[in-house]
């Protein structure tokens, strides 16, 4: 028999990314023979990251459409038909036995034209609030695998599959990892901790909360790991301190997360993801920023099973010390937030995601 061939198309951000490569690094496991090619957008971070990853990528000229009116909008067209045409000589050069999108413009002309070709194709969606992308493909593909309950709303409820979002898997046992945390962060064991994450690239409102409220953390005896983002670490590093850590990017999430006590965080699909396994207290800062407000509703998503609390950007300044206090000050609300988080938590959702994959072959 010959090996599967797998294309799989999903970029723009490591939300995307990070998705179609643990899909693909589970499929590996499973079929050690098989081909693999990645779609992505020519000047888009994945073009780096996949081949990092280890994968052959292929990139085609496409962007999103700009939400205001802007001069790029009148090449989308012209950049649509032009990755429609690459992306059929893709997929009949490679002839990939199934095809997979997580979301991204570039996925939406290959995984279109793979349905098409009569290519069996799943489409995965990390958000609780689905993008323009995959609510486009979800009529011409077989599976849907979503992460949230309730997404009937966006697509046809006989192909959906609740899986959950892939996630790292060093995060399985972090309870466990705990001393090792506070000895790496160099920490006080006698003091809390709180991890204020902001994204890869940083937060600039989560920032100047964090740089204001530092008096605010020493009063109540808190020490901070604060990961400030790469664009922001020159603006922020000179304010570590011997209870202030700062920096630009966190390689050992895993240590982080064990050696926190309580976490500041945005709500991306996959830090929310990883958040419910982690099992700590946390509070959403969502970014305002960002398509369909999508974070603001992963946020509320958990915020209604009392498993989180949520401050919008807007009402930092009025109502931060407040909520964080109660926060602090109550073991009863710490425990509650940490109990109702880990129920959501889907630490099998790449393997759930493969098994998807895997009816698709045996069709």
């Amino acid at each position: 028999m010959k090996p599967y061939k797998f294309i799989i198309s999903g970029g723009g951000t490591g939300g995307h990314i990070y998705p179609a490569v643990a899909i693909a690094n589970e499929l590996k496991v499973r079929y050690p023979n098989a081909e693999f090619l990645f779609v992505g957008a020519k000047d888009r971070m994945e073009m780096e990251k996949v081949p990092q990853a280890g994968y052959k990528i292929e990139g085609l000229w496409i962007s999103g459409l700009q939400r205001n009116l802007k001069v790029s909008n009148l090449m989308f067209p012209l950049k649509l038909a032009s990755s429609l045409i690459r992306a059929k000589r893709i997929i009949k050069d490679f002839k990939p036995n199934v095809a997979i999108g997580t979301g991204g413009y570039a996925s939406a002309p290959l995984l279109r034209v793979a349905s098409r070709r009569k290519v069996p194709s799943l489409i995965q969606e990390q958000n609780s609030h689905a993008g323009i992308t995959n609510k486009w493909l979800s009529k011409k593909v077989k599976t849907i695998c979503v992460a949230y309950e309730g997404m009937e709303q966006f697509f046809p409820k006989e192909k959906l599959v609740v899986t959950g979002n892939p996630v790292r898997q060093d995060l399985l046992e972090i309870h466990s990892k705990r001393e090792e945390g506070q000895t790496y962060f160099k920490l006080d064991k006698t003091k809390k901790t709180l991890l204020v994450l902001g994204g890869s690239l940083g937060a600039r409102r989560i920032n100047q909360l964090i740089e204001k409220e530092l008096p605010f953390f020493e009063e109540n005896r808190l020490q901070v790991i604060w990961q400030c983002g790469k664009y922001y670490y020159e603006t922020y590093k000179n304010r570590a301190s011997k209870n202030v850590q700062v920096h630009a990017f966190l390689n050992t999430m895993d240590l982080a997360y064990a050696a926190s006590d309580i976490i500041i965080s945005r709500a991306g699909a996959l830090s929310v993801s990883e958040l419910c396994l982690v099992g700590k207290p946390v509070i959403f800062i969502p970014s305002p920023n960002v398509a369909e407000d999508h974070q603001t509703k992963n946020a509320l998503s958990i915020v209604k099973q009392q498993a989180a609390m949520l401050i919008k950007e807007a009402d930092l300044d009025a109502d931060f010390e407040t909520k964080f206090s109660d926060l602090i000050q109550s073991k009863e609300l710490q425990l509650k937030l940490s109990e109702n988080i880990k129920k959501l938590a889907k630490p099998n959702a790449t393997k759930a995601i493969v098994e998807e994959i895997e009816k698709l072959l045996k069709k």
